[in-house]
Formats: structure tokens, C-alpha cells, sequence
């Protein structure tokens, strides 16, 4: 079949305007739009440029809203909210050169917190890569840049592999470790003609099953286990059923990572929380015979926030993870098993079943827990105590809330202070990555994923104005998140850190414009409040808006009208 002529003419003030055959077959770029619906994608972020332009072609008579970020950093925190909230892939559209630049840093925390996300950028056309010729945007080679950021970088040099190369990317979000996936498309491909090409989804593989023989052992351990603990991660953030079973037939004590909070809800009598990395739980960490580790890198960020190195694992460690490279990092394992950690968790609990009822300690389980907790509740200052007034005010004013934080105090403290009630509703960028201005447009991103439920963004003073401009696109998108933002009057919390070190604070005390006429100027609404009541009424008002709110909590104030 052959590929009709376009035809060229022009519009009254002069400019050329592309006109194409009724009839003509879809490009690349339009097969793009139409694969992404099969797959189920609901949301593209991006910013169109002259090199993109073509991607954009099929989207608007597509089922797929477009949303527009103010940067490209703001698109690629906005699919990783999305992605959070959902467990399905954000998707950005990106600009060759500075585009990608831009939004490394979003692909850096998704990789590091393992966050599904798709990044379609275009390249310079197929005969210019590499040439070093100086054309717009070029880079020596743009997918070597950003392999390092994702599970895979693939250069697009036939329309007809597209549906091969999405595919595999479709293929880890869905079934392994799910990282950033990164297609970059030459322009001449993406205007390439893509007749004959299959534009059905590619049926997906299972994720990887637990063998049997690792089963049996894991299961003897576990059972003659006196004192099991278990810890969970955000790998196992979609089998909450499975593991409050298997944590109530081991009466197992629980510690839950960042992006694990609420596996177990808030109040069970099995949760520890998230405080791996103070001494109460790190000793019953300790005591503990066999340990077993689920859908957890049992990295830093979570179990060593003090960098003291003193988290420590003496019994025997069952580690359970979908990456079998990560099983060796960190804590070697004594039995290690690779596989989902939903289907390994059931499995377990059948086989349990199926043995005697286990012989406890006295002092384990609920009554370990219950003391854990009233001693590191002990350990807190007034300012921790004080900000979990802040959490949860926000928490019973507003019910079901989803809280996208940034790196700020009250988010350290949340951290340490919530149990969320059920999965995917806390998370922030302190962990991994942890880079500021993610709170903003990571909650516009929650949102849109959820926009039957309140979303709050919890971010500082600092944080906010690495990607402020953002309030207009959630004005623009009709989204009505809602900041709560806590104003210390500068990088509060590298101020104190370098003062516990002995450093006379320098580049910490920065300018802090009035935030409340910058967001009315974006199209906000705007208020500041220092009481618990105050900011239970606003949080209510804010939630029947259909702007964006902004709600300023000056600390000193909160600190002072908010005692622990």
C-alpha cells in the first residue's frame, strides 16, 4: 500500500500548513497515541515543543487527557503520583535535549523508589545521531544519558518495532521490578508510516512464582520460629490481604517501610510502624529469630535515617523480592526467593496452614509491639509530637485523604509518627532519591488519579519554590489539590543539621516571598492558619473547592499555639 503525498498550503498571514489525505495511514507517532489507549493509559504529561509536536498528532481525538506541567521535572513528579496512587505507569511526552535534562531528576527518584513510569522523548533524526553537528536539542547520545535512570533506554530506529519496545516496557511495570522505562523516537520515525502493524497490547507475562523447595524451607523456618518478625516494603505494597494474613497465623511483629505504610492498617495489634531506625525496634529487630524481608531493598532511607549503621539482623533472614539482583545487596540472605511477593506470601500462608499450631514466646507478637511503641512514643520531642498533631488533624478532617509529601519536617516526622489505614495514601520524596519540589506536582498527579478522594500536599518553604509555577497547572488541569505548607523561614531542616555538626548555618536562611498573594496570583485560594481548629475548618472548606488551595502553617506559630 503506498503512503499518500501530503499536500502544502497556506494560511493567511503566510504560514505553511500541512494537509493530509483523508485517507492517509497513521504515523508512527499516531499508532503511539493508539497503543498507549490499548494498554490503558489515562493521562500523557508533557509540554509539546517543535520536536514533539507529532506525538501530539492522534492524542486529541484519543480517550487520553493531556496535562501540562510548567517544567519537565513537574511532568515527571506528576506521573510519579499518578503511578503511586494507582500502580499503573505514568506517562510523559518529552522534548529531546533539555526536555530529558529536565526531567532526570523525576526519573531518578522513580528508579530509586521503584515507580512505573514512562518517558517517550523524540531524538534527532536517524543520520544526524551522534554526528556532533550542533542540531537543536542534540546530545552526543541522549539514551546512553539516561540509561542509568531507567530499567531500559531503547533508540526507536523502525516505526515497526514500536509495538515490540512498548511491550517491554509494559512487561516490567507489570510483572518485575518496576523502574522507569525510557523510548526515545528520531523524528523522521515518528512521522514514519506504520502500516501493518499489530495495535493489539501484548499479552503480559505472570510475575515470578515462588519454586517449592524454597517454599518448604522458608516454611520450617517460619514454624519453628519463637519469635518471627517480619519486615515489608513497598514491593509488597499490593498484597495487604496476604500479608495481614501471614503476619496474624506467624503472630508476627511488622515494620513497615515509607512506601509500605498501611499493609497493616493503623491500630493493628501486629504493627510496629516505621521506626526501624530508632533503638526500641532496632533491639526487637535483634531479638528476633527469624526475620522475614518482603518486597524491601532494606536500604538506608528506611532503616537508617541516623547513618549510625545500626541496624543489625542476628536471626536468620528469609528474604522474598520480584529483582533477584537486589536479594544480594545489603542483608545476605540465608534463604533467598525470587517472586511476587503476593502470590509468595499466599503460598506461605496455605502451607502454614497446613502445619501445627506454632509455639510463641509469652512476650512476643502484640505484647512486644505494644511496648515497642509506648517506648519509642516516649523517645519523641515536643516538636515530633507537635507535627503529629498537624498529620493528624489532616487525617480526620479529611477522610480517605492521600498525603504527597516533599522533604520538609512535618514529612520526617510523619515518617516516624503515621500509620496510614490503608496502602498507597503516604508517600514522599525523602526516601530514596529524596529530592525537594516533588510534593507539589507528585500530589497533582495523586489527583488525577483519584479525584473522587482529597489529596493534600504536604511541602516547605524551600521545597515549594523549586516548582511553585506548578499551582498553575493545577489551576489550568481544574485539579483542586490542596498545599498544606509548612514555612519555617528557610532549609529548616539543613539549618539544625548543620548546627548539630558545629557549622555556622550558611545559605540556609533564604528569601521567603508571601506565599499567600503568589498563590492568589496563580489563581489559588489562600490561607494561613496556627491552630488545630483553624486548619480542621480550612482543610473542609478547601475540600469543596474546585481550585487549588494553599493553607500556610508558619512553624513558630503552629509550635507555639500547638504545644506536644
Amino acid at each position: 500500500m503506498n503512503h499518500p503525498e501530503t499536500s502544502v498550503r497556506f494560511d493567511e498571514a503566510g504560514a505553511t500548513i500541512t494537509v493530509r489525505p483523508a485517507m492517509q495511514i497513521p504515523t508512527c507517532g499516531e499508532a503511539l497515541v493508539t497503543l498507549l489507549e490499548g494498554y490503558g493509559v489515562e493521562y500523557v504529561f508533557g509540554i509539546p515543543g517543535v520536536h514533539t509536536v507529532e506525538l501530539y498528532r492522534g492524542l486529541a481525538a484519543s480517550s487520553i487527557q493531556h496535562v501540562t506541567p510548567r517544567h519537565e521535572q513537574g511532568a515527571g513528579f506528576m506521573a510519579d503520583g499518578y503511578a503511586r496512587v494507582t500502580g499503573k505507569p505514568g506517562v510523559c511526552f518529552v522534548i529531546t535535549g533539555p526536555g530529558m535534562t529536565n526531567i532526570a531528576t523525576a526519573m531518578g527518584q522513580a528508579y530509586a523508589d521503584s515507580i512505573p513510569m514512562l518517558v517517550i522523548s523524540s531524538v534527532n533524526a536517524r543520520r544526524e545521531l551522534g554526528s556532533g553537528d550542533g542540531r537543536l536539542h542534540e546530545l552526543p547520545s541522549q539514551r546512553d544519558v539516561f540509561a542509568g535512570l531507567a530499567a531500559f533506554s531503547h533508540t526507536l530506529l523502525d516505526a515497526a518495532e514500536l509495538p515490540r519496545v512498548l511491550a517491554r516496557a509494559f512487561a516490567v511495570f507489570e510483572s518485575a521490578r518496576p523502574r522507569p522505562v525510557h523510548i526515545e523516537i528520531p523524528l523522521d520515525v515518528i512521522v514514519a508510516p506504520a502500516d501493518g502493524m499489530n495495535m493489539a497490547p501484548a499479552v503480559l507475562p505472570a510475575r515470578p512464582a515462588a519454586s517449592a523447595n524454597a517454599l518448604a524451607v522458608a516454611v520450617d523456618l517460619l514454624a519453628d520460629a519463637r519469635r518471627p518478625l517480619i519486615l515489608a516494603g513497598g514491593g509488597a505494597v499490593h498484597a495487604a490481604a496476604e500479608l495481614r494474613e501471614l503476619a496474624e497465623r506467624l503472630q508476627a511483629p511488622v515494620a513497615l517501610t515509607i512506601n509500605a505504610k498501611g499493609l497493616l492498617p493503623c491500630g493493628h495489634p501486629l504493627l510496629i510502624g516505621s521506626t526501624q531506625s530508632l533503638p526500641e525496634t532496632r533491639a526487637m529487630v535483634c531479638d528476633a529469630d527469624v526475620v522475614l524481608a518482603v518486597g524491601t531493598e532494606l536500604g538506608e532511607t528506611d532503616y537508617d535515617v541516623v547513618f549510625d549503621q545500626g541496624f543489625v539482623i542476628k536471626g536468620q533472614l528469609i528474604r522474598i523480592d520480584i529483582d533477584a539482583q537486589q536479594l544480594m545487596r545489603n542483608f545476605r540472605a540465608d534463604l533467598a526467593i525470587t517472586a511476587d511477593a503476593q502470590q509468595a506470601m499466599s503460598s506461605l500462608s496455605v502451607r502454614l496452614h497446613e502445619r501445627p499450631a506454632p509455639v510463641r514466646e509469652p512476650d512476643w507478637g502484640a505484647a512486644r509491639v505494644q511496648k515497642v511503641r509506648l517506648a519509642v512514643w516516649a523517645s519523641y520531642d515536643a516538636p515530633t509530637r507537635s507535627q503529629k498533631q498537624l498529620i493528624d488533624t489532616i487525617a480526620i478532617a479529611l477522610p480517605g485523604v492521600i498525603i504527597a509529601g516533599d522533604s520538609t519536617s512535618p514529612v520526617y516526622a510523619g515518617n516516624f509518627v503515621y500509620d496510614a489505614p490503608v496502602p498507597r495514601c503516604w508517600f514522599n520524596s525523602s526516601t530514596g532519591y529524596g529530592t525537594l519540589g516533588y510534593g507539589l506536582p507528585a500530589a497533582i498527579g495523586a489527583k488525577l488519579a483519584a479525584l473522587e478522594r482529597p489529596v493534600v500536599c504536604l511541602i516547605g518553604d524551600g521545597g515549594i519554590q523549586f516548582t511553585l509555577p506548578e499551582l498553575a497547572s493545577a489551576v489550568e488541569a481544574r485539579v483542586p489539590v490542596i498545599v498544606l505548607l509548612w514555612n519555617n523561614l528557610g532549609y529548616g531542616e539543613i539549618r539544625k543539621y548543620m548546627a548539630a555538626r558545629d557549622i555556622t548555618p550558611v545559605g540556609v536562611d533564604i528569601y521567603t516571598p508571601d506565599f499567600l498573594k503568589l498563590a492568589k496570583g496563580f489563581g489559588c485560594e489562600a490561607r494561613r492558619v496556627n491552630t488545630r481548629e483553624s486548619l480542621a475548618a480550612e482543610l473542609q472548606r478547601a475540600n469543596s473547592r474546585d481550585v487549588p488551595t494553599v493553607i500556610e502553617v508558619v512553624e513558630a506559630d503552629w509550635f507555639a499555639q500547638v504545644p506536644a
